[in-house]
C-alpha cells in the first residue's frame, strides 16, 4: 500500500510539472486542457455511469476505464512528455467511441464538464469526428 501512495505522487508530481513547463512554454490553453482532462474524464465517467439511457455492458467499461486512470501503473510511464498521458487518452477515447455508440452522443456531451474542444479532440482521437468537419456537440 505504501508503495502505491508513492507511485500515485510521483505520478501527480510528474503530471504537475508537464503542466507548468507547457505554462512556461506559452501553452495556456495546452496546459488547462491537461490539468483539467483527468477531473473532467473521471467526472464524465461517474456521470454516465449513474446515467439510465447508459446500457449495462457500457457501465461495465466505465469501471475498467476510472480503475485505468487511477492506476499508477500505465502502458507508456507518464514522466515520459508528450507520450506519457497518451495511454489514458487512447482508453478515454476508446471508451467515449464505444458509449456514443451504445448511449449516443448526446448523452456524453451532457456530461461532460470540460471545454468542449477537449471533448472534440478526444472524439476525433476515437474516430467518431472526421478531422475535417466540426463536431456538433454542445
Amino acid at each position: 500500500m505504501h508503495a502505491l501512495l508513492i507511485a500515485l505522487a510521483i505520478t501527480a508530481v510528474v503530471y504537475a510539472l508537464f503542466v507548468c513547463v507547457l505554462l512556461v512554454v506559452g501553452r495556456r490553453t495546452a496546459a488547462k486542457e491537461l490539468a483539467l482532462l483527468l477531473p473532467n474524464l473521471i467526472l464524465l465517467f461517474k456521470g454516465l455511469a449513474r446515467d439510465p439511457r447508459v446500457p449495462r455492458g457500457s457501465k461495465l467499461l466505465l469501471v475498467f476505464g476510472a480503475l485505468w486512470f487511477a492506476s499508477p501503473i500505465d502502458l507508456i510511464p507518464e514522466f515520459i512528455p508528450v507520450l506519457g498521458p497518451l495511454d489514458d487518452a487512447v482508453v478515454a477515447a476508446l471508451i467515449l467511441r464505444h458509449l456514443i455508440r451504445s448511449a449516443g452522443a448526446e448523452v456524453v456531451a451532457a456530461h461532460w464538464r470540460g471545454e468542449p474542444g477537449t471533448l472534440d479532440r478526444l472524439l476525433r482521437l476515437s474516430n467518431e469526428h472526421p478531422q475535417d468537419e466540426p463536431a456538433s456537440l454542445p
